[in-house]
């Protein structure tokens, strides 16, 4: 099993005060890393990470991405062992109203962590997350692979495709000599959901403010088609990835992390599938004079599988379970966030272990 890679490791991870590097910064934890965590103060509240009391079991950093000077004493002071660099704007309709912000955190951002990675001088894993919205997506209904083109018609998804073309730049220019002691990846996850995210602008934690209030929840994009996936499924690969390259150096150098056909699904059919672990309704709220969001989107994860045997392990309905079943009973009692999460945690790699993968074993 992985855990054994992280045990006593420093790991170096930025946004750990979002949805995403909250769970990954309690999973790490859980395995005997020493975590330094740096991203800005958690833009939500309530948020995941203090709902887990992050700050007071890691070290935290309040900081910017787009600083590079801290960025380099920050990772200089860790001497990491790891690397996971998530910190990111991440939403695709704040990206219209704040493209500078959002290029330069997702572009200069990701250059930076690159910039420090080449000057360090020890030896260094490091996993760059980017999406799946860094394909060019022509809405075509096949699945894109790691070779197919990148781009992106929103400032989002062009930011990342751009941080994509930066980490192969660097890749092939510096860190590709046997000498090196740093090596790199980039992963591009599916549209990732479960217990803690609190972002605008999302179905699930939209939902979920309705259904606290007794409100229908108003679905402005219902026909739209998402690879949904729960948070830990993308994050067993990174976590997976990163121990394989650690001793490998000849491990995937981009991978896709996406889910099983079946969960490529419509939001209608999300929000159908929420409202059966939580009574409620909902209303179309689609605006046709909205901003561009694609309609169609889905991942090839063949590579994951042949070359890490890395699988996703909760099928659609289990990830929806899962997901209101940690709202629900937060909802109802406030003090089971680190409880539950850590529960859940347990409860997705027995289902990994039981389900034969090769990072649970």
């Amino acid at each position: 099993m992985f855990s054994h890679s992280f045990e006593g490791k420093r790991v170096w991870l930025s946004g750990h005060t979002g949805f995403k590097g909250s769970w990954l910064a309690e999973w790490l934890l859980g395995m005997g890393a020493e975590v330094y965590g740096y991203a800005l103060a958690p833009d939500t509240s309530p948020s995941l990470f203090e709902e887990l009391n992050l700050a007071d079991r890691l070290h935290h950093q309040v900081a910017d991405i787009r600083n590079a000077v801290a960025v380099r004493q920050s990772i200089a002071q860790c001497h990491p062992d790891f690397v996971f660099h998530l910190a990111a704007q991440p939403l695709v309709r704040r990206s219209y109203d704040q493209p500078v912000e959002t290029y330069e955190t997702n572009v200069m951002g990701t250059i930076h962590v690159l910039e420090t990675l080449r000057t360090l001088n020890r030896p260094c894993t490091a996993l760059l997350i980017t999406t799946d919205k860094c394909y060019e997506n022509r809405e075509h209904g096949l699945p894109y692979k790691e070779g197919d083109h990148l781009g992106g018609r929103d400032p989002y998804s062009s930011s990342k495709a751009m941080a994509e073309i930066a980490i192969a730049a660097y890749r092939q220019s510096y860190f590709q000599s046997a000498t090196s002691p740093v090596r790199i990846a980039s992963a591009r996850a599916g549209n990732v959901i479960g217990g803690g995210d609190w972002a605008d602008d999302r179905i699930v934690p939209d939902s979920i403010r309705a259904l606290q209030k007794g409100a229908p929840i108003a679905v402005r994009n219902p026909f739209a088609t998402r690879p949904w996936q729960h948070v830990l499924e993308p994050l067993s690969g990174y976590l997976w990835l990163a121990a394989t390259l650690a001793k490998d150096a000849a491990a995937p150098s981009s991978l896709n992390l996406g889910p099983i056909p079946d969960c490529n699904r419509s939001v209608k059919e999300l929000v159908s599938e929420i409202l059966k672990h939580w009574p409620g309704e909902w209303t179309d709220g689609s605006d046709p004079n909205a901003v561009h969001e694609a309609k169609l989107l889905s991942l090839c994860i063949d590579k994951a599988k042949e070359s890490l045997a890395w699988m996703p392990v909760w099928d659609f309905e289990k990830t929806i379970e899962h997901t209101v079943d940690w709202y629900r009973t937060c909802h109802q009692d406030a003090s089971s966030h680190l409880a539950l999460t850590r529960r859940q945690i347990d409860l997705y790699c027995l289902d990994a272990k039981n389900a034969g993968q090769a990072w649970a074993l």
